[in-house]
């Protein structure tokens, strides 16, 4: 899958129990478009990415830095701090 869109903190540089480390940061994705009505909608999509290769890239990637990305996008139930699923 192919995302563009901006950075919506710095990114964060973690190591793993097995010491490896990994650059975590989300992206916020806008999408505009006009419904059956002609309502202009606007719709913003978070994306939490990581990545892998190298920790240096972190220094690059800022809050509001325009990327786009490439990868594997999976997705997993969320469970707030009511217990309830969202």
């Amino acid at each position: 899958m192919n995302i563009t869109g901006r950075l919506t903190r710095d990114a964060q540089v973690h190591t793993t129990p097995k010491d490896k480390q990994v650059v975590n940061f989300s992206v916020a994705v806008n999408d505009r478009y006009r419904n059956k009505q002609g309502e202009r909608i606007e719709q913003t999509t978070f994306f939490d990415c990581s990545y892998w290769i190298s920790p240096k890239v972190a220094a690059i990637l800022t809050k509001g830095t325009l990327v786009e990305l490439m990868g594997r996008v999976s997705a997993r139930a969320w469970t707030g701090s009511d217990g309830e699923g969202i």
